[in-house]
């Protein structure tokens, strides 16, 4: 069976809900990384970079999200979508394995986490962030799926992402996309997608955001001891 290395973020919930869709039978395995589990040698050894989400199935390890649901579609060709799109599938899923992700993701450090405020830092993210939506709104006029006539995993992908857009940039900020919005909705709306927002919710993970816990998220911002 598939272990799932899982804490609530986005990229963890877009490998489980590939699970949730494929019907793939997996085991939850939590890594409380405001605790620093990430740093445990047990889970370095499945993914050294020290990252959720990774995965081990029956002794193969692999991880970062994007490839984690690349080899899970080409594993039980399930959600890989159809053959004569594999190149429109691969560039999106790197337009948000290289985009999307990492740049949503600095500007919900430099706008919610960073201790002071950088008003150069937020700008380029919140404004990055905002270039990839509009190219990913653009796409998606008059398209049902990011790819092809079908769900795959560069929906699953995306969607992990798009979900915060209303922390990342604000309440009401995907009104400037709508073909965006739209197509989330019809993401948010499976069924896969609601299981997928119960996991997690009977496990302890910490929540409180403290300075034990900056140190062990962003460990790289203190100095070696």
């Amino acid at each position: 069976m598939i272990k799932l290395f899982f804490h609530p973020t986005p990229n963890s919930l877009k490998v489980a809900l590939y699970l949730e869709e494929a019907s793939q039978p997996y085991e939850l395995v939590p890594v409380d990384t405001l605790k620093g589990e990430q740093h445990l040698a047990a889970f370095r050894s499945i993914n050294p970079n020290g990252k959720v989400p990774a995965i081990d199935d029956n002794g193969v390890r692999v991880f970062d999200s994007t490839a984690i649901l690349l080899y899970l579609a080409e594993k039980s060709g399930q959600l890989a979508g159809a053959p004569q799109d594999r190149a429109e599938l691969l560039s999106w899923m790197m337009f948000i394995a290289s985009g999307v992700g990492p740049y949503s993701g600095q500007a919900v450090h430099f706008k919610h986490m960073a201790p002071e405020k950088l008003p150069y830092a937020i700008n380029r993210y919140e404004r990055e962030t905002q270039r990839h939506y509009e190219v990913l709104d653009a796409h998606l006029e008059n398209r049902q799926y990011l790819v092809g006539d079908s769900f795959s995993i560069a929906d699953i992908s995306a969607w992990g992402w798009i979900d915060k857009g209303p922390f990342i940039l604000g309440e009401e900020a995907m009104a400037s996309y709508p073909n965006l919005q739209r197509w989330f909705d019809g993401i948010n709306s499976r069924p896969a997608v609601a299981r997928v927002r119960e996991l997690g919710k009977d496990l302890n993970f910490k929540t409180e955001r403290d300075e034990a816990a900056r140190r062990e998220l962003f460990p790289q911002n203190y100095p070696k001891t």
